[in-house]
């Protein structure tokens, strides 16, 4: 039997939705980079410093951009691991968060490369966030109903 097979019918949604998290961060990088260069701020220089946001609008924009970056990078571990694991349980369900929180995520880093950081979230946010708190309690549910069955332990 091969792992495929193996997998749970629509986990090919569930790879899809964590590929997407790729290409969020390959976007969210190109938007950096160009932003970096507009700005001028060299590397290995992180953020542009204080002094360089009061003289330039742009540097103030690589920052917004940076952060944005950075926040999703910050997220993406925790996004994997829960839409992995639920997903074993709950393919469709794990993977519409996942896609839905990477759809929310282009939303926040378009709202803060306005140089505006409030209008990084959006209503939407605040359920792709509830989204991942289910899939984090789908993950500890599914691993805790897994590990009990493994050692013949009764839960409930």
């Amino acid at each position: 039997m091969s792992l495929i097979s193996s997998l749970p019918h629509g986990y090919s949604c569930v790879a899809a939705a964590v590929l997407s998290a790729v290409f969020l961060q390959v976007w969210q990088t190109q938007i950096v980079v160009a932003k970096r260069k507009k700005a001028g701020i060299q590397y290995p220089q992180v953020y542009a410093t204080a002094e360089q946001e009061k003289a330039s609008y742009d540097a103030l924009i690589f920052n917004c951009a940076q952060r944005a970056h950075q926040n999703t990078l910050e997220a993406l571990n925790n996004v994997y691991v829960t839409t992995i694991i639920a997903g074993l349980k709950y393919p469709i369900i794990a993977a519409s968060v996942c896609g839905f929180w990477v759809f929310t995520r282009v939303l926040y880093t378009r709202g803060y490369i306005t140089g505006e950081a409030k209008k990084r979230i959006t209503p939407l946010h605040y359920v792709g966030v509830l989204g991942l708190i289910g899939n984090l309690l789908a993950s500890t549910f599914v691993v805790g109903t897994w590990a009990a069955e493994e050692f013949n332990l009764r839960l409930f």
